[in-house]
């Protein structure tokens, strides 16, 4: 039995079963397999979806906050440096170049992120590889 209560594909057949029976049987455990299969994929699925929601959640509120921040600071930076270097565009000049390597961080910091999502249902392929190994096995 499996964890969801079904026969497994591995049930031994009965000897005294007819030959339609069996093939009934295996149409059975074929679908059992299939179902299972699919929920495998799907949970696995929306496991690395959610891993990847939060990953660009992440890269969305970063760029929001940095937008905002860079808004009200910059003004107030560019500004406070024009009266030190007597020079309005060069202030804005230094703290245009803070906010585009503060950008650059961010961006990377998220794309890190994205990289450690993988999508690809790895326990599923294997239960394949291994359902397809098993049936090769019964039918040689």
């Amino acid at each position: 039995m499996t964890d969801l209560g079904r026969r497994t594909p591995h049930s031994v057949a009965e000897p005294d079963k007819s030959l339609g029976d069996l093939l009934g049987r295996l149409t059975d455990d074929f679908g059992v397999l299939f179902q299972d299969h699919i929920q495998l994929a799907k949970e696995e699925a929306k496991v690395e979806l959610k891993e990847a929601a939060t990953a660009a959640g992440l890269m969305g509120g970063a760029g929001l906050a940095g937008w905002m921040a860079a808004l009200m600071l910059t003004l107030a930076a560019a500004w406070g440096l024009a009266e030190v270097f007597d020079s309005t565009w060069l202030a804005f000049l230094v703290v245009g170049l803070i906010w585009a390597v503060t950008a650059a961080v961010l961006w990377a910091s998220g794309r890190n992120e994205m990289k450690k999502v993988d999508v690809k249902p790895r326990r599923t392929i294997q239960e394949l590889q291994r359902d397809r190994e098993w049936l090769s096995e019964q039918t040689n």
